[in-house]
């Protein structure tokens, strides 16, 4: 893994390169989470291949740089990423979770060899009348709680994310170095990197960006794959993007190719060693 930093407005988003290879991938992370997302999926690559992931603004070593954020705002700093490491149409694009929804925008205004979605990108439905923070907090409440948060330790901050459903029965090295690179501060007040700011108004545009994301997803001219998980954020079993809304967009977009993981949960997905020869198989087909 190799460290290197790329200039956007405002400052400087940190990125990894895991593999030498000449073929890249980029890959964009969740809404509350870190490159180190893409640890596993990245040590997993065959030979020939490389990925660049990106601490995105407001997350991991890319805290300090400021909004506004919102996944537009994102997408442009991918672009930047993209200039940075020579990425060209051999190339392939992917994000995770709300990732997904930043590579949708991304991929729709530049030529890849392929576009993977991982566990995101389809817009979200918002109920009648109903108000974004509210969703927000009822969708992702406990993972915006944590990072309010202060722990006695990193390892105390390890041990909270143990406890975690979706990690309970699957924790590995790979995890636990996430969660490590995303704790920040001394003992007695270490917290997580990501900014509350940051995942607040990246969830509002989320969840009322539902048309701009339609209209993005319908400009891409790449190949464009679906991985999802049938299990939740919480390991629940209704997966983040459940059937019915996988198949109102593959009716709408004929291109879109879907796929369950089967066994895998939203986060698990990229963790879990069977679920990411899936994902690597994908990404690397040609």
């Amino acid at each position: 893994m190799r460290f290197d930093e790329v200039t956007v407005p405002g400052g400087r988003l940190r990125i990894a390169t895991f593999g030498a290879g000449p073929r890249l991938i980029i890959a964009a992370h969740g809404i509350t989470a870190s490159l180190m997302a893409w640890r596993a999926v990245g040590e997993a690559l065959p030979a020939g291949w490389s990925l660049v992931a990106v601490d995105l603004r407001g997350r991991g070593h890319s805290a300090d740089v400021p909004g506004p954020y919102g996944l537009p705002r994102h997408a442009d700093d991918l672009d930047l990423v993209a200039e940075h490491v020579g990425a060209d149409e051999s190339s392939v694009l992917t994000g995770h979770s709300m990732g997904a929804y930043v590579a949708a925008l991304h991929g729709a205004r530049r030529a890849y060899a392929r576009v993977v979605m991982v566990d995101g990108g389809l817009p979200l439905p918002m109920p009648p009348g109903a108000d974004p923070d509210a969703v927000l907090e009822a969708t992702l409440g406990p993972a915006i709680a944590r990072l309010s948060q202060t722990y006695p330790s990193v390892d105390d901050y390890v041990r909270f994310f143990q406890a975690h459903p979706a990690f309970a029965g699957d924790w590995s090295p790979a995890v636990e170095e996430y969660v490590r690179y995303d704790a920040a501060g001394s003992d007695g007040a270490v917290r997580p990197r990501a900014q509350e700011d940051a995942v607040r108004q990246d969830g509002r545009w989320l969840l009322t960006g539902a048309e701009e994301i339609g209209r993005a997803l319908e400009k891409i001219t790449s190949p464009l794959g679906l991985l999802r998980a049938p299990r939740g954020l919480l390991d629940q079993p209704v997966g983040m993007l459940p059937d019915d809304l996988a198949a109102h967009w593959t009716a709408r977009l004929p291109g879109l190719r879907d796929e369950v993981v089967e066994d895998c949960n939203h986060y698990t997905i990229v963790f879990d060693d069977r679920c990411v020869r899936t994902v690597v198989d994908r990404l690397t087909a040609d």
